[in-house]
């Protein structure tokens, strides 16, 4: 038997040295298997040579003439400029990028064959930096057979070159056994029937009547085999480890009621039935030895923290602590006050960490979670930390689980001392169906579905910044009869510090064009104390306006703030502007958010801030911010990662999900041996949500 693909180093491919092998690692290409399995983006026709004369802008051609001129064009910038004549029309080849050697070679009467796009240039009609050749009698080009594949690349690889490297790893598989089919014949259904090495040369490969817009839509047969197994590589992953936890230890909590009652009792407020449904589902689960994990799902002021507040307290009634994790200080200095209010009454202690707790007080709540004495404890990351000792933590309970990766979540599990912690992780950003059902297919999901009485649908209005003068004037009457506002600023640079500046110039101008307002400012490169200090003034009504930085997307929770301005909009995700605009209708006065945008806006862009205006149904924002952006924007990769899919996509992809479920289910069962290979084939850095 030959060597199987997968352990076949590419540098056994010709004209693979250290260097170039290097390169290919940098885009996760070890072995002859990721190579193949590194799929083209799009295809190019090269298959026709169109005429000069009949070229149209912006369209990618291969065209054939004869050099009429070739000169180096000083200017801003100095570039080889060759004029192309084929009889039919003329164009200019355009290359700031270029060698003595294609100098020397690309001379007048010399005739060439040129691949790339026209567009409109300082000479006329331009080709910049096209792919060419020379032809001769002695060198004339093969005509090309296929459509041509562009591939995803790194900086110093070419296209050529990986087509190369390509074209020779596809003569690997001629040995039946060089690529191994681990789905069994039952699952090659209709929909699925080509088998794996004919998908693979097919994509690497597709013949000149191959149906382009099919191709590029991603919904060829040949693709949808692929889409189909990477799928299933990923839920496969996922289900690993659901059953590694699942196989552990959990501590039992049953039921006991008391202190529940009590605290339902107290609160000032009857919860919903959404919110009584999914707090029986969290009972329920808490009262099993199999360890919880369980995702809950509620959109903005729907109430998950009084739910995870009852599962907390059937935890401390079971004599276990719970811990509440949240993702900034601001979050998690709201989940304390609200806890400690909560608790206080029924006798429990709440502990308080975060990384910037230091010296004697940290030593204090040390003592307090590893005593014993704090039954509840809340902080963010800091509770990973190694000096954390709890003395039974029985429940883990993860908020804005998007801010967190799967490694942090499970990271918390070394902290049950013998048996896992049963896991409830809530997130305010619903995820659409498609996400739910691959990425978090490892959790049992709940859903609050409605929102407490006497909330009001916030209004949404999308105006242009030419109109701020108007804006400004609304501010000034809402905060002068009583209510408050929020001012957003976003930029579109990264730097902290430059979107700092951006609120705290914001925030002056204000000042000065509304001398009777009390203005605060927020943002994250204030010290802790002094956030905690601002938004302490604003609920407390002594500041009308509060300038900040996206930090306030979640937290903050002031019933009486009625308006927010929101600038630049066009520049943050749907998710976020949705978390943002939470912040008001938090009370029972009519509430309104104000999209201020910079034109001109892009189709998209108008595209995404009328789903805004026409909407404030999380889950249906949820989706249309999927189909939008795209899952790896949606998600958040660098923090869930979750690895960019190579050929599959949630979006267009979805019908294949229930398919993916079911075929996983029958491997698990009936071909366990083939779970392993096929996820290593997918996700080649290894079973990165496993590893945790």
């Amino acid at each position: 038997m030959g060597d199987r693909l997968h352990e076949i180093p590419v540098t056994r491919l010709k004209g693979v040295g250290a260097a170039l092998a290097s390169k290919l690692t940098r885009i996760g290409i070890q072995n002859l298997q990721d190579l193949l399995f590194h799929l083209p983006l799009r295809y190019q026709d090269r298959t026709k040579i169109i005429r000069i004369g009949d070229i149209r802008l912006g369209v990618e051609s291969m065209i054939q003439g004869t050099i009429s001129s070739a000169e180096i064009a000083d200017g801003r910038r100095r570039s080889l400029l060759c004029r192309v004549q084929d009889g039919a029309g003329i164009i200019s080849l355009r290359f700031y990028r270029f060698s003595s050697e294609q100098r020397n070679t690309m001379k007048v009467g010399v005739q060439v064959r040129c691949f790339g796009e026209p567009r409109q240039g300082a000479s006329g009609l331009e080709m910049y930096h096209p792919e060419w050749q020379t032809i001769s009698e002695k060198h004339a080009p093969s005509d090309e057979n296929t459509l041509t594949p562009i591939y995803p690349s790194t900086e110093g690889l070419t296209q050529q070159r990986l087509r190369t490297l390509c074209s020779q790893a596809l003569g690997f598989m001629n040995h039946p056994d060089a690529l191994q089919e681990w789905l069994p014949a039952s699952l090659l259904s209709a929909d699925h029937q080509w088998s794996l090495t004919e998908a693979i040369r097919y994509l690497h490969n597709p013949p000149t009547d191959a149906n382009v817009r099919v191709m590029l839509e991603g919904r060829h047969p040949a693709q949808q085999r692929l889409a189909f197994e990477e799928l299933l590589a990923h839920h496969l992953s996922l289900q690993k480890i659901r059953l590694r936890i699942r196989r552990q230890h959990g501590h039992p909590m049953p039921a006991r009621q008391k202190l529940m009652t009590q605290f339902l009792e107290l609160l000032p407020f009857t919860l919903t039935d959404a919110q009584q449904r999914v707090a029986r589902e969290i009972s329920d689960d808490l009262s099993q030895s199999v360890p919880m994990l369980r995702l809950l799902q509620g959109d903005v002021g729907s109430g998950k923290t009084v739910v995870a507040a009852l599962a907390a307290l059937q935890a401390v009634e079971n004599d276990f602590q719970a811990a509440l994790m949240a993702p900034t200080e601001i979050l998690a200095e709201q989940h304390y006050n609200n806890f400690t209010q909560w608790f206080k009454p029924l006798g429990i202690t709440v502990a308080w960490l975060t990384g910037k707790t230091k010296g004697k007080k940290r030593e204090q709540q040390l003592e307090l979670i590893s005593s014993g004495e704090a039954a509840v404890i809340i902080g963010t990351h800091a509770l990973f930390q190694d000096d954390v000792i709890f003395n039974r933590l029985g429940l883990v309970i993860i908020d804005e689980q998007h801010r967190f990766g799967v490694h942090q979540r499970l990271a918390l599990k070394e902290k049950g001392q013998g048996a896992t912690p049963h896991q409830l992780i809530m997130t305010a950003t619903p995820i659409p169906r498609t996400l739910a059902m691959s990425v978090y297919s490892d959790l049992d999901c709940s859903v609050i579905d409605e929102l407490p009485l006497g909330r009001t649908p916030v209004n949404t209005i999308v105006i242009s910044d030419d109109r701020r003068d108007q804006i400004i004037e609304r501010v000034r009457n809402a905060c002068l009869e009583g209510r408050q506002a929020y001012w957003v600023c976003t930029l579109i640079e990264k730097s902290e510090v430059l979107q700092c500046q951006a609120a705290e110039v914001t925030a002056e101008q204000l000042q000065e064009w509304l001398p009777e307002i009390s203005i605060g400012l927020i943002h994250g490169r204030m010290k802790s104390v002094d956030k905690v200090a601002v938004i302490q003034a604003f609920k407390e009504g002594h500041l009308h306006l509060l300038v900040a930085t996206t930090v306030i997307e979640v937290g903050v929770d002031v019933p009486n703030a009625s308006l927010m301005i929101i600038e630049n909009p066009e520049r943050l995700g749907l998710a976020q502007l949705h978390q943002l605009r939470g912040r008001v209708g938090r009370g029972t006065v009519a509430s309104h958010c104000v999209l201020m945008y910079h034109g001109p806006l892009s189709l998209k862009g108008r595209e995404r801030l009328q789903v805004m205006r026409d909407s404030t149904d999380g889950f249906i924002i949820a989706e249309k911010d999927l189909e939008l952006r795209g899952p790896g924007e949606v998600l958040g990769t660098r923090q869930t990662g979750m690895i960019d899919f190579r050929i599959a996509d949630l979006g267009r992809d979805e019908a294949l999900l229930s398919t993916v479920k079911d075929a996983a289910s029958q491997l698990m069962s009936e071909e366990p041996d083939s779970i392993e290979p096929i996820i290593r084939r997918w996700l080649p850095q290894g079973d990165h949500y496993a590893e945790a």
